[in-house]
């Protein structure tokens, strides 16, 4: 199953320039601190903020700037274009009447690039 996807999970895009921090609301607060994610926090800047710059060409702002640039690849900011859920999501573990988001679940944006996550955003606490 991996671990459960908390608030402030790092993802990472292909196209993306830089990692980028998963947003969760806290409606789904069942892990005393963080609250967990499932497989629909997937809205664009509501959870998926974006990478910085976008380098995928079937993104619209990266063609028209490549073409203005004589077709050197030219980079555009990122507008993360999610419309469906992460897959695969866990099978044993519900967030929210959803599947719960694991680490090994991906997320597709509409511009071609795969979203992975990076770390699950859970951390260990000493107890005495």
């Amino acid at each position: 199953m991996g671990m459960l996807v908390c608030g402030g999970a790092v993802i990472q895009c292909g196209f993306g320039q830089a990692p980028s921090v998963l947003s969760v609301l806290p409606a789904n607060n069942v892990l005393n601190l963080l609250p967990a994610a499932n497989i629909t926090d997937n809205k664009p800047f509501v959870n998926i903020t974006p990478f910085v710059m976008c380098s995928s060409l079937a993104n619209p702002a990266v063609a028209a700037a490549t073409a203005a640039a004589f077709g050197a690849l030219t980079p555009a900011p990122c507008i993360p274009n999610t419309a469906s859920p992460w897959v695969p999501g866990s099978a044993s573990c519900l967030i929210g009447n959803q599947p719960a988001l694991n680490d090994s679940s991906a997320l597709n944006c509409a511009w071609g690039g795969v979203i992975e996550i990076k770390s699950a955003g859970q951390t260990q606490i000493q107890v005495p």
